[in-house]
């Protein structure tokens, strides 16, 4: 995949998505490639967080494009199950519910179970983790496929050798070296999220409810950040950058999050000299979606609404830390990577150990100009 790079001296260090580069060239254990005649029923295991399902997306494009003519299941926690809908390439979206009825062993095998009756033809397995093929094994599913990772390679049928240089990439390219290597299409994607007829009118109710007029310039603001405090730009700053927007396009602010993020949220409100629209925690991760969809530019950390963003096509300004994004920046070519410089950035630590210098080398005019050029361009 293409991924564009953007570079601007003015600033500590920009980055577009990732430099062009080719994926690694795979093995799989003797030779095997998936054939293209008899899977008509074929499951996917997904990835449990918002970003990795998001990051897979064109791994399942690639899929798709070698089984035109398969139902496709995909198999993932219910917290993720909205992205997936928005997802062409996907038939029917299986819940995997643990917590729920199929935690423990009992709920394993009833999933198994459960998976059994389908009769799926092969499973390909995105996600890395021994349980996964242990669950496909058990459900009598003929052709498992997936990286030989956490000693899971006997129960694969078809095992894919994931090499260092495979795991030093960005995770997009990371999932497509493995369908490529099981002899799936490479596809040039870019929109990978397409919202629904429903998905419209779901965004014109929403719109309606907090009385955003259409043709209004919203501008989505993410300030949280799952993994922790390392990954967070400061909020009064994020506030600053709202205000400048809000000033000088009459743009509308949104703040999305979860109820995680509430402190974040409330610190950029506290700090801010206009109204902002508080959505963390008051909208499905559906609802929150479809009004990122509607968005002119999104301002985020690294986080999960971050990838969404990148994947609806939004504008989107992404601010790195302590993660590193030449394995994690978001997809799409109107993506931009603000990063700060210091010696010890990348660190992938959840707390800072040090002065948190790397986000305080991001200041309020990169992001902004950063942004500026996005809607530029």
């Amino acid at each position: 995949m293409s991924r564009k790079r953007e570079q601007f001296a003015d600033l500590p260090d920009r980055e577009g998505s990732g430099s062009s580069s080719e994926i690694p060239l795979l093995s799989v254990r003797g030779g095997k490639r998936l054939r293209r005649e008899g899977i008509r029923n074929l499951l996917i295991r997904g990835t449990n967080w918002i970003g990795d399902v998001v990051m897979t997306l064109p791994a399942i494009a690639c899929i798709r494009r070698t089984f035109p003519d398969a139902h496709i299941a995909i198999l993932v926690k219910p917290w993720v199950a909205d992205v997936l809908r928005l997802c062409p390439d996907v038939d029917e979206i299986l819940l995997y519910r643990s917590p729920g009825i199929h935690a423990g062993l009992k709920g394993k095998v009833r999933l198994a179970g459960e998976l059994r009756e389908r009769h799926f033809d092969a499973a390909i397995l995105l996600q890395n983790a021994i349980e996964a093929a242990i669950l496909t094994r058990m459900a009598g599913i003929p052709i498992r496929a997936g990286y030989n990772s956490d000693a899971r390679g006997a129960l694969l049928t078809h095992a894919v050798r994931r090499t260092r240089d495979v795991r030093q990439i960005h995770q997009v390219e990371y999932y497509r070296a493995m369908v490529h290597a099981l002899g799936c299409d490479l596809v040039e994607s870019g929109v990978m999220l397409r919202p629904r007829a429903e998905d419209q009118e779901l965004a014109d109710r929403l719109m309606a409810h907090h009385f955003l007029e259409k043709g209004a310039f919203l501008v989505g603001i993410a300030p949280g950040a799952a993994y922790g405090p390392a990954k967070m730009w400061f909020p009064e700053r994020f506030a600053a950058v709202a205000d400048r927007f809000a000033s000088q396009f009459n743009a509308r602010i949104l703040l999305f999050g979860s109820s995680g993020d509430r402190k974040a949220i409330e610190d950029v409100q506290r700090s801010s000299s206009v109204p902002l629209l508080d959505l963390a925690g008051q909208t499905s991760l559906r609802e929150a979606i479809v009004l990122i969809s509607r968005c002119g530019l999104f301002v985020s950390n690294d986080s999960g609404l971050m990838h969404v963003a990148g994947a609806l096509g939004v504008p989107t300004v992404a601010i790195f830390g302590s993660t590193n994004p030449a394995a994690t920046s978001p997809m799409g070519t109107k993506t931009i990577v603000v990063r700060g410089k210091a010696d010890c950035s990348p660190c992938l630590k959840k707390v800072c150990p040090t002065d948190f210098r790397c986000m305080k080398s991001i200041g309020v005019e990169d992001v902004y100009q950063a942004a500026r050029a996005m809607m530029e361009a």
